[in-house]
């Protein structure tokens, strides 16, 4: 999904008294449409959780957007830069 429609959509639901927490590819997006919480990923377009068939990596994005929510050092909007696992070495 697009990240301006998420963060407007998370905006509404916020002010709804539900706490979310968006993650955004595009950080210039993001910076203009102010979503309350959001992780900024560095991955390619249509892989908001890493690379596809690597669960573990992925849960790793989920964990650390999901982290945001217990956060108190965050106040609204709040835009945090994703830190990726290291790759293997094989």
């Amino acid at each position: 999904m697009c990240t301006q429609a998420v963060s407007l959509v998370a905006a509404e639901l916020e002010r709804a008294g539900i706490a979310t927490v968006a993650i955004a590819l595009l950080r210039r997006a993001a910076e203009a449409v102010r979503p309350p919480r959001a992780l900024v990923v560095p991955f390619r377009f249509g892989f908001p959780l890493d690379r596809p068939d690597d669960p573990a990596r992925q849960r790793h994005v989920l964990e650390a957007a999901l982290a945001l929510l217990e956060r108190e050092d965050l106040a609204p909007p709040a835009l945090v830069d994703y830190t990726p696992l290291p790759e293997k070495v094989t």
